[in-house]
């Protein structure tokens, strides 16, 4: 998503800018570091804000912007994106449910 937004805002062609290319870095580290790891769910849905304040108004940007385009250029991989987030998000919500009436 982010190579998509820099492609068509910033012109990169083979490489991301200075400026994606370290919001890519900081996001990567960011999930590096989730205490949910695999089970993360969306961050819309998360519980806990890893991003810091401006680097997340940066990612919901490239994320409004790539999201719709993405079906465009990579539909296999968008139809994967989306599954994987619903079970994502299921899993979450059902750990939680379990959580709540086990306390």
């Amino acid at each position: 998503m982010i190579f998509l937004y820099c492609r068509s805002k910033h012109g990169s062609v083979k490489e991301l800018c200075i400026e994606c290319g370290a919001l890519e870095r900081y996001a990567l580290q960011r999930l590096e570091k989730c205490r949910y790891g695999e089970d993360k769910p969306t961050c819309a849905t998360c519980p806990v804000h890893c991003y810091r304040s401006d680097m997340r108004m940066k990612i919901k940007e490239v994320m409004r912007f790539s999201g719709p385009r993405m079906m465009f250029f990579h539909p296999l991989d968008t139809i994967r994106h989306y599954c994987q987030e619903i079970r994502r998000n299921r899993n979450y919500a059902a750990k939680n449910r379990i959580n709540n009436k086990n306390s």
